[in-house]
């Protein structure tokens, strides 16, 4: 199928890389590879980086965090806990180190990236799980790390979005820490897969539905079925229905044209604001799942912008 991408994207569209999903193993050293020229000469000028480890849930392993702050930080400032991409299956740390560099040192915020456990080998909820502790873990570390928690957000993109959204959720449902924001790009949210544009993007550069169908059936694992009537809105958000997503913080929710996720996450923020969330939504056309990577574009370049624009607003920053 020809799509009408964005005339600034053509150059470089015949070497997008193919990631199939199929095989975790190759797909993760293809991403691997990738990333690995993107934070080649990386500039970290201003920003202090702390890898630690953290206690994990109940008789799970130790979590791994990145700690990005601000270099001289003696003042509380806002924070995030940044939740990487890769369907659930691939991504680590380094996945997006180079975005979290340049929010911390830009924003002047704290950010603690997760690396949290991934499928197939450890399937929901053992992700989330992981992803919640270290929301605890921030919360409580606020004065060390010279947080302000009354200005504490949640983001993730791809499946770092749709944990970000079940993170606020949980946070919300067990009296955890309060979020004041939730940052949900190019989120995936729905394993039912039956919106138009999953049902129509079948061959769309780096994320298209045969890559959304292995990312599900390994995110389930063997105790739910893709689709199926028992999965929990907290492994896919896009099940809780406005009726359930009353108290959620404020959100600002990002999808692009041509993505398969894009029917998803527009109707996910069109039920936080009948569920009376404040929400903030942009789709951006000529665009496709993972096109920001692309930054000399005009529409990738206005879509930073807007997200550091609106990081401002929902973390209070000063």
């Amino acid at each position: 199928m020809k799509y009408a991408f964005d005339p600034e994207f053509a150059p470089l569209l015949d070497s997008m890389p193919v990631i199939s999903m199929e095989d975790p193993a190759a797909a993760r050293s293809s991403m691997d590879e990738m990333i690995q020229g993107l934070n080649a000469d990386l500039d970290l000028a201003g920003v202090v980086i702390e890898n630690r480890l953290i206690g994990g849930p109940a008789g799970a392993p130790d979590i791994p965090l990145r700690i990005y702050s601000p270099q001289g930080l003696s003042n509380p400032v806002p924070a995030l806990l940044y939740l990487h991409g890769g369907g659930f299956v691939l991504g680590n740390l380094d996945s997006e180190h180079s975005n979290c560099v340049a929010l911390c040192r830009d924003l002047g915020i704290v950010l603690v990236s997760v690396d949290y456990r991934l499928a197939p080998e450890t399937p929901y909820p053992n992700g989330l799980e992981d992803c919640y502790v270290a929301l605890e873990w921030t919360a409580a570390q606020a004065a060390a790390l010279h947080i302000d928690s009354q200005r504490l957000g949640v983001m993730g993109s791809s499946a770092g979005g749709g944990l970000a959204a079940a993170t606020a959720l949980l946070a919300r449902d067990r009296n955890g820490p309060v979020l004041c924001f939730q940052y949900l790009g190019i989120p995936e949210l729905d394993d039912r897969l039956h919106t138009p544009s999953m049902e129509q993007f079948v061959d769309t550069p780096l994320w298209n539905r045969p890559s959304a169908e292995w990312s599900w059936d390994y995110y389930l694992g063997n105790n739910w079925r893709r689709g199926g009537d028992t999965v929990p809105y907290y492994a896919a958000p896009a099940r809780a229905g406005s009726e359930n997503l009353a108290g959620l913080p404020p959100a600002h929710v990002t999808t692009m044209e041509f993505d398969p996720l894009r029917d998803e996450g527009i109707l996910y923020a069109l039920s936080m604001m009948q569920a009376g969330v404040s929400v903030e939504l942009h789709s951006y056309p000529g665009t496709f799942h993972g096109s920001s990577l692309m930054s000399f574009a005009q529409v990738s370049q206005r879509e930073a912008t807007e997200m550091r624009l609106s990081l401002r607003r929902g973390l209070m920053v000063d």
